[in-house]
């Protein structure tokens, strides 16, 4: 079988794709992941054949709004140079989507660490579903400008998310972080994290001593910034924080606060070392936290944050980190009782053993092949 991979470029989509390449590759199926110039170095270094894409943009979560016809011409390129038998890709990376349904192909689409659309049945209320299907509206308006800019004449289908779903629609959480009685799509199933991420570099040495929380930030969405309240809270208190800057701007950290801020291409071993993890709830994170057995203490903005954040919650291994405003004191509280919470770090390593029950890539490779079939 002949699989091409066209990922979002980002770590957090990147990195699952190039976890089940490797299982494929361990197959014996040929591999090639289509890649930027940033991606390309990461895939090469997971053991994957790489096939250049032109333009770093087009595969950035940063740009899927408007980038979507870029991405459709890179993926529709790569199809007809490489004549794979199927596609996996990325949830929003909709041009290769479209080049699959172009080109006659299936697709298998590595979703995020919950559901972001409307269930078939159930859910966790009104509220809820009213955001929802507002999500989905939005999604499908980017959509399908992609596919009419390729020209593909309008698709009927029985439910309006049928086309974002592809061939299989994977969700590397589990049923738990979805709420109680939700009926997902009959394409969407849980396969679990596929966690993959290099390996850190021996000369950067964890912080060696004393209780450490990892602060992993994620897009504001117009919202509050998490930097005032990380600067009162490790101003003075029983932690020390290393902050991952990812996709986030530049740093805010104040220099009375004991923080320790980067950006690094990884974070298993800091989570590790930490007594919690404190994100504005993005997939990565949430499950590096979780397959670790640690307490989450979240402060989600807009889109998957709500909605993982709510999820964390709601399975009893999170705590909401006070609102912006909030006193010092307060803020150092919610660290020390998250970190210290014993009911919440046994739920925490509780869904831990469940997301790492069984190889998730496994289940991932099996339905690319059976996608394939």
């Amino acid at each position: 079988m002949n699989v091409l991979l066209c990922p979002l470029g980002d770590p957090g989509y990147l990195y699952p794709a190039l976890a089940v390449g490797r299982e494929l590759r361990r197959r014996s199926h040929t591999v090639h992941v289509l890649a930027g110039s940033r991606a390309a170095p990461v895939a090469a270094g997971a053991g994957l054949d790489v096939s250049a894409a032109s333009d770093d943009t087009v595969l950035s979560v940063a740009h899927w709004t408007v980038r979507g016809p870029g991405q459709y011409t890179e993926v529709a390129r790569a199809v007809r140079r490489l004549q794979p038998d199927v596609l996996v890709t990325s949830v929003l990376n909709h041009g290769a989507l479209v080049a699959a349904e172009a080109a006659g192909l299936p697709v298998v689409v590595l979703g995020l660490a919950a559901h972001l659309w409307p269930y078939r049945a159930g859910g966790a209320g009104p509220a809820d579903a009213h955001d929802r299907a507002w999500r989905l509206t939005e999604t499908l308006k980017h959509y399908r400008a992609v596919r009419d800019a390729a020209g593909l004449t309008p698709r009927h289908d029985p439910f309006p998310d049928t086309p974002l779903l592809g061939t299989a629609f994977l969700l590397r959480g589990l049923p738990a972080l979805e709420p109680a009685g939700a009926e997902l799509p009959p394409s969407v199933r849980h396969v679990g994290p596929c966690w993959w991420e290099p390996e850190p570099p021996a000369a950067e040495p964890l912080p060696d001593s004393g209780p450490l929380v990892y602060v992993h930030l994620g897009r504001t969405f117009g919202g509050a910034s998490l930097w005032p309240r990380l600067n009162a809270a490790f101003a003075s208190g029983t932690h020390r924080a290393v902050v991952e800057l990812g996709r986030s701007g530049a740093s805010e950290a104040a220099a009375d606060a004991d923080l320790i801020v980067g950006r690094r291409p990884w974070m298993g071993p800091l989570v590790d070392r930490a007594d919690l993890v404190l994100t504005n709830a993005t997939s990565a994170p949430v499950l590096a936290a979780l397959l670790r057995g640690k307490p989450l203490l979240v402060a989600p903005n807009g889109s998957e944050q709500q909605v993982l954040a709510a999820a964390c919650l709601r399975a009893g291994a999170a705590r909401r980190l006070p609102e912006p405003g909030a006193p010092a004191a307060d803020l150092r509280a919610a660290v020390e009782e998250t970190a210290y919470d014993p009911r919440l770090r046994a739920r925490a390593e509780e869904i831990g053993a469940l997301l790492a029950d069984g190889k998730s890539e496994t289940r991932a490779a099996d339905a690319v092949e059976s996608a394939a079939r």
